[in-house]
This record gives structure tokens, sequence and C-alpha cells, in this order.
């Protein structure tokens, strides 16, 4: 399972990354067409989804390595399994609230498929694009919860012991 999830991970990592480039050439090419009393039409639609696959993309990624802002300010005076509990119960509420984003996205999906609606400019179909935040919240919550049970699993740390992910 675990196997699973890494490569879905580091396939939605891929898609923010194609976000990310997509985001850089689109801005590059807006910059100089505006030098040239030419600017990219749509520029602002296109970037602005290309964010949304860019953040939801890399947010899998970002928690397996550990990415996220963490606050450590009393781990090294507080036994281990306190710290460990934390941090199970942390990957838990990550993982709730990720499904919680899938679960709304749905529905704003369905409106959006229903009413076909469309980015401003150029006419994006922004359902697509929800879908693709569905399945980025989902994969980050499995690999929260993998990541709480792993956790869960294995031997209790030692005092002054701090998780790497």
């Amino acid at each position: 399972m675990q196997k699973w999830a890494d490569g879905l991970t580091r396939l939605s990592a891929l898609i923010g990354t194609i976000g990310l480039l997509t985001e850089v050439v689109v801005i590059l090419v807006d910059v100089v067409g505006r030098f040239f009393g030419h600017p990219l039409t749509g520029a602002q639609d296109i970037s602005q989804m290309a964010m949304v696959v860019l953040v939801f993309g890399a947010m899998a990624m970002c928690d397996k390595v550990g990415g996220h802002i963490s606050v450590d300010l009393f781990e090294n005076s507080m036994p281990g399994w306190m710290v460990r509990t934390g941090d199970v119960i942390s990957a838990l509420l990550g993982a709730v609230i990720f499904l919680g984003l899938a679960w709304t996205t749905w529905d704003s999906a369905g409106l959006s498929k229903m009413l076909n609606l469309a980015t401003n400019i150029i006419g994006l179909p922004k359902v697509y694009f929800q879908y693709f935040i569905i399945a980025a919240a989902l994969i980050t919550a499995l690999g929260m919860i993998l990541r709480a049970i792993s956790l869960f699993l294995s031997p209790l740390p030692h005092h002054g012991y701090k998780e790497k992910a």
C-alpha cells in the first residue's frame, strides 16, 4: 500500500511541477508581450488555474518530506510518547482536513459542472481543476493516514527525540 501511495504522491508532485512550469512560461510570455504592447490573452486565467495545480499537486509531497511549518518549542522537554501522540494526532487531523476539502470541492464541482462555470477571460472549465483538487486532496489524506499508522506502529522514541518525516 505504501508503494502505491508513494507512486501517487510522485505523480501528484509531477503534475504540480507541470503547473509551476506553466506558471513560469505564461508569466514570461505575458511580460515580454506587454513590453511589445501585446500581452498574452488569458494569462490571468491560466496563471490562476496553474497555481491551483501547483499548490495541490505539491501538497502530498510536502507532507511526505515534512515540509509543513511546525513549531516544536516544547518537544525536547516532553516525553517521547507525548511527542509521538502529537505527531499521530496531527497527521490524522490533517487527513480529516484534506478529506473535508475533497468533500466540499466535490459539491462545488457538481455546481460548476451543472452551471458550466469557467474562467472569465478564456473560458477554461473550472470543473476539471476542481476534480484535480479532489484527487490531490485524497492523495494527501491517504499519505497522512499512512504516516499516522506508521508512527503509531513504530517503536517509541527516546527522550529528546525529534521525528523526521
